[in-house]
């Protein structure tokens, strides 16, 4: 069972004044990974380094961003999936302290900010989620929208057009029951789109 978390959590750890700002939070994918780092980047003009470490998906990602190779990007990745996260991004942010640590002590320091961050993280089991879409007669909308909440379906999108279009997000888990619960209500007058898997916390 992979384990993401619900929220994001931060660790500031200090070593011989270069301060490390470790934070982990819940992240789908590299696109999602690098532009986080980007705002972290601008949020912290000063910093020398923002190194990040990225599990989602089975994929994974590590940068040193200018430390020496293997001494932060690594590590950090080592400690998501020591715990067995998925779906986690961990990155940290250094501020030079002026004196240097060597590959040990920069080991150590990246190592430290994101297990001591994950220590305070909650962590919530990885559920596959679905994505169904579907066509509707107007007078129906109110009964599937009845339905989606008693199924836990959330609706991301719906347009009104010559018929109702809308589109739900649930776990794979619950695709059949919810899907055959409107079937059933509906009495073929729902068409499903081609549905698309995702994963989520």
């Amino acid at each position: 069972m992979a384990l993401t978390l619900a929220a994001p959590a931060e660790h500031e750890l200090v070593v011989k004044k270069s301060r490390f700002l470790g934070r982990v939070e819940p992240c789908a994918d590299r696109a999602a990974a690098l532009a986080r780092v980007q705002q972290l980047r601008e949020q912290h003009p000063g910093a020398v380094h923002v190194c990040w470490a990225l599990l989602a998906g089975g994929h994974s990602a590590a940068n040193d961003d200018g430390e020496p190779g293997g001494t932060a990007g690594r590590p950090m990745l080592d400690v998501l999936r020591h715990q067995g996260l998925d779906g986690v991004l961990a990155t940290a942010v250094r501020y030079w302290g002026g004196t240097k640590l060597g590959a040990g002590g920069l080991v150590r320091a990246y190592t430290d900010c994101i297990a001591q961050a994950l220590l305070t993280a909650e962590k919530v089991e990885r559920v596959a989620m679905v994505e169904l879409g579907c066509e509707l007669p107007y007078e129906l909308e109110g009964r599937l929208r009845r339905l989606a909440e008693q199924h836990g379906a959330e609706l991301i999108d719906v347009r009104h057009e010559a018929r109702v279009s809308m589109r739900w997000r649930l776990a794979e888990t619950a695709r059949s029951a919810f899907s055959a619960a409107v079937d059933d209500a509906a009495q073929g007058r729902v068409a499903w789109a081609r549905e698309s898997s995702i994963a989520s916390p």
